[in-house]
C-alpha cells in the first residue's frame, strides 16, 4: 500500500491527485496475470493507493469468489467494498469518467 510519503515524491499535479484519493481499493491478483498488471498500472497512473492481494502468495481465492458473487478470474477489484469487476470494467469506468469520482469516494 502506498503511503502519504509517496505523494510528496510525485510531480505536483499527481501528488495533488494522490492526496484526494479517499477510497479504499482492494485488488485480487496473480503475479502472472497481464490484466492484473494493466489494472494496477491504471490505478498507479492516477496515484490511487491500493491493497493488492496476490493469490499466488496468500490463498484467499474462496474469499474473492464470495465477495465477487462468483467471480473466479483475476483481477477482481473492489472500491470502498463495492465490487467493480475486472480490468476491462475498471478501464470502462475510467473511459466513462466514472472512475475518478469513485476513487475520491464521492460516487455511489
Amino acid at each position: 500500500m502506498y503511503s502519504l510519503w509517496r505523494a510528496w515524491s510525485l510531480e505536483p499535479e499527481r501528488a495533488l491527485a494522490y492526496i484526494w484519493i479517499m477510497a479504499k481499493i482492494e485488488i485480487y491478483t496473480q503475479s502472472w496475470c497481464g490484466y492484473c498488471f494493466r489494472a494496477k498500472k491504471l490505478l498507479e497512473s492516477k496515484g490511487a493507493p491500493f491493497t493488492e492481494i496476490d493469490l499466488g502468495v496468500e490463498d484467499r481465492t474462496q474469499e474473492m469468489i464470495q465477495r465477487s458473487n462468483g467471480g473466479r478470474s483475476v483481477p477482481q477489484i473492489f472500491i470502498d467494498g463495492k465490487h467493480v469487476g475486472g480490468c476491462d470494467d475498471l478501464h470502462a469506468l475510467d473511459t466513462a469518467g466514472k472512475l475518478d469520482p469513485m476513487l475520491r469516494g464521492v460516487a455511489s
